[in-house]
């Protein structure tokens, strides 16, 4: 959540080279499109500090302030980080020893050194970095060089630093020799030196492991940092920014909590779908459910919607429409924005207050939907496991066509979305329920044959 970092004085005696050598190695999903983020920083003072972000179009940029004379270095990628559904691999290998210029600090993404710049100013022989060095702060997820800001919004995974040392992207990753995809290496062999580290190796924890007990300080606000399910191998799905049915939708921890902001509807849709295997997800409603936001509305889409078109879940310009739709507190079910016959509010008799959690269940190999309040039974007496009853989709799925998970809320409502992550925003599922599948974690029990929507989720 932007607004938090993480930093930590680094007050240990170096090694040999540790201000000309330096590594550092990260996964990280961004949740925010045009916005600044920073990933680390080495802060002596305001001219001498160095930094790794990314800027609000996307660029990657590699800086180092030396003196009031200005920049020592700075390269900057014509590549942009635009991708709000994916992991990206971060490395940065420094050795200003080195005898030619573009040797002296390199840039990899996903494995691949990046040759493509819009600027690059190499350092000079020997020049100093000020990454970890003792004496200096290291910050992650946030800028002191240049005045305060540059706060990231999003995931990270898996940081290391090594001071001192100089390793390329292949200490960290590999390809993948099946399906070619670069891979996380969870436990690299590497010299991390005095002043290195390694956090958020499986957890959220600050804590080092790499040996040297360089423990990181949570400080910011809110303040908060949470662990994930969400990881470089297992992608889940969360809301969308970059498919907003409504400008006034804002995202945040993690784009998976969703208030409204000008009194009207707004509507996104997620980042995955799918048009075969069976899924489950929640929603958290946590505003009041006063006349004015007691209107929410959890379901899905197709994959043939019209992108900006709708406000919610209406006629205009969205395909697939179904929306189990909280309308003033109570119930009932929609399909292209009319109620379905059988699933109106005094049938389904099923109210909502806040902190309700409405579950829903999409089985797209049989085309049904199914839905419960809480741990509540199935309404219309359905049975996701076994495939009883069930609201029939097939009209709308036909074969290969995806359903796309989608929320709208309205007059300044708010609500967190769970997709296994664990969390409704910065709060963990109070008692998470059973789930054979072992993908996801819920607050309640997934039904049998049912798993999270995630890449895992949609190769089980």
């Amino acid at each position: 959540m932007a607004g938090t970092y993480l930093m930590r004085a680094m007050n240990q005696s170096e090694n040999t080279n540790s201000d000309k050598k330096f590594t550092y190695s990260g996964w990280i999903k961004k949740s925010e499109i045009a916005s600044d983020g920073m990933l680390i920083e080495g802060y002596y003072s305001s001219t001498f500090h160095s930094q790794l972000y990314y800027q609000s179009n996307g660029a990657l940029t590699l800086n180092c302030a030396s003196g009031t004379s200005g920049a020592a270095f700075q390269i900057v990628t014509n590549r942009l980080l635009r991708d709000c559904n994916a992991w990206y691999h971060i490395v940065v290998a420094i050795d200003t020893t080195q005898g030619t210029a573009s040797d002296r600090a390199k840039i990899y993404i996903n494995g691949v050194q990046e040759t493509s710049f819009s600027g690059a100013t190499y350092p000079d022989q020997n020049t100093s970095h000020q990454f970890n060095r003792n004496g200096n702060t290291a910050y992650l997820g946030r800028r002191t060089g240049g005045g305060v800001g540059l706060y990231f919004d999003g995931l990270m995974s898996h940081i290391h630093t090594t001071i001192g040392y100089t390793y390329d992207a292949s200490a960290f990753g590999s390809t993948d020799s099946t399906t070619g995809e670069w891979k996380i290496n969870t436990s690299p062999s590497v010299t991390y030196g005095t002043n290195g580290f390694f956090i958020f190796k499986n957890n959220g924890a600050k804590t080092d492991q790499s040996g040297n007990s360089n423990n990181f300080s949570e400080e910011g606000s809110p303040g908060i940092v949470s662990n994930t399910q969400d990881c470089p191998s297992n992608v889940f799905a969360t809301g969308n920014p970059l498919v907003k049915y409504a400008a006034n939708l804002n995202f945040s921890y993690g784009n998976n909590s969703v208030n409204e902001t000008n009194s009207n509807w707004a509507m996104s849709s997620s980042t995955l779908g799918a048009s075969t295997g069976k899924f489950y997800y929640e929603y958290k409603i946590t505003t009041a459910a006063s006349s004015g936001n007691a209107y929410h509305q959890l379901g899905f889409i197709s994959d043939e919607s019209n992108g900006n078109s709708a406000s919610h879940f209406s006629a205009s310009g969205l395909d697939g429409a179904y929306a189990f739709y909280v309308n003033n507190g109570n119930l009932e079910v929609r399909i292209d924005n009319s109620v379905i016959s059988g699933y109106d509010q005094s049938t389904l008799a099923t109210s909502f207050t806040t902190n309700d959690i409405m579950c829903l269940a999409v089985d797209m190999t049989n085309k049904r939907a199914y839905f419960r309040k809480n741990s509540d039974a199935w309404i219309k007496s359905a049975n996701p496991a076994n495939g009883t009853n069930g609201l029939d989709i097939s009209a709308n799925y036909t074969a290969g066509k995806n359903m796309i998970p989608a929320v709208a809320i309205y007059y300044g409502g708010a609500g967190s979305l769970n997709f296994g992550n664990g969390y409704f925003g910065t709060t963990a599922v109070s008692s998470a329920g059973t789930n054979a599948s072992n993908n996801g974690i819920f607050e309640y029990d997934v039904p049998s044959g049912y798993t999270a929507l995630s890449t895992k989720g949609l190769n089980l």
